[in-house]
């Protein structure tokens, strides 16, 4: 039996949930997992890096890498290390010069170290996956780092019916207005080929759940990847979020699908995946879902003590029926 090809897109936190959740279908079902990975990361660690070295930013990246990392104590210890985030040395607490170690994390600094060793993002994170034995591969959606751009109104709360352009990720994604336009920087970057590769001979498609701003819709503005992805022979599933997020305050769970149709119109998206409790009006989901194509399929997707994160295992226990309906 073939395995069922899946390619996952997002960044951050969000497509850790998702990708925790793949792994644990993977004894059901034979999944041959793919990330693509948002490449707009200006903040933190992955920021500082980017500035002072040029690059992708690794951060997100390093994220779907732990989520794909095998299960041998081995590789779990490496996951650990990836993710050990250096304190501020003696010599800071004490008033000294600064650290600059501090705030980084050991995963980036590998990932920065593996892109200059070998000259290829690509190459450079499949030898991190392989040090991690990863169950998937891991993607930039380009191999050149992004700038995201967007046209919010009232960013100033003093001023709150003026439109201004926020520059990078991080500002987008903390600000209290209303994001009306969004746009990458450049505005056309070239898709990472083997993320077109990956896209063209799925069977899956899968966006969300995540900063729908700074880490789902950037995919859809990347022209070369938008084609792959209406072109693709694959079924398209979106994962909602459980709440609004900072940079989405205001806008329902259907405006979110809303969002997706108006960036890529002609996307089509054959099942749409949200919380029984936190759905809201499922009425109102289901008559977005459909005018993207899509079925609204209900599940207790989120972690049992009401903070608005998705649990892995329950992800996973929902995502088998629909991954595996044609098995």
């Amino acid at each position: 039996m073939t395995p069922i090809r899946v390619v996952a897109f997002g960044g951050g936190h969000g497509l850790s949930a998702s990708l925790r959740a793949l792994r644990r279908c993977v004894p059901e079902l034979d999944l041959d997992i793919t990330a693509v990975v948002t490449v707009g990361d200006d903040g933190g660690s992955s920021g500082r890096l980017r500035a002072e070295r040029g690059g992708l930013p690794p951060g997100d990246l390093r994220q779907a890498l732990v989520a794909l990392a095998g299960d041998h104590p081995a590789t779990r210890r490496s996951a650990a290390l990836f993710q050990h985030r250096f304190e501020a040395g003696l010599a800071h607490v004490a008033g000294g010069a600064a650290d600059s170690l501090a705030g980084h994390a050991v995963g980036n600094l590998l990932i920065c170290g593996l892109m200059e060793l070998l000259g290829d993002p690509v190459a450079a994170l499949d030898h991190a996956g392989a040090m991690l034995g990863a169950v998937g591969r891991v993607l930039p959606m380009s191999r050149q780092p992004v700038g995201i751009e967007a046209r919010v109104r009232g960013a100033d709360p003093a001023a709150p019916d003026e439109v201004r352009t926020l520059r990078g990720q991080h500002q987008v994604a903390v600000t209290s207005g209303r994001v009306e336009s969004l746009r990458l920087s450049p505005a056309a970057p070239a898709a990472c080929a083997e993320a077109l590769a990956a896209v063209r001979e799925a069977d899956w498609l899968i966006f969300g759940p995540g900063s729908w701003y700074t880490s789902v819709l950037p995919h859809l503005l990347v022209p070369g990847l938008a084609d792959a992805i209406v072109s693709s022979p694959a079924r398209r599933l979106v994962t909602l979020n459980l709440v609004a997020e900072k940079e989405t305050q205001g806008l329902s769970l259907a405006d979110h699908l809303d969002t997706l149709g108006r960036y890529l119109p002609e996307l089509k998206v054959d099942m749409v995946l949200a919380d029984s409790t936190a759905v809201g009006d499922p009425a109102a989901v289901g008559r977005a879902a459909e005018s993207l194509g899509a079925r609204l399929v209900l599940a207790p997707v989120a972690v049992p003590d009401g903070t608005p994160r998705h649990d892995p295992a329950a992800l996973g226990t929902a995502l088998v029926p629909v991954l595996g309906a044609d098995r």
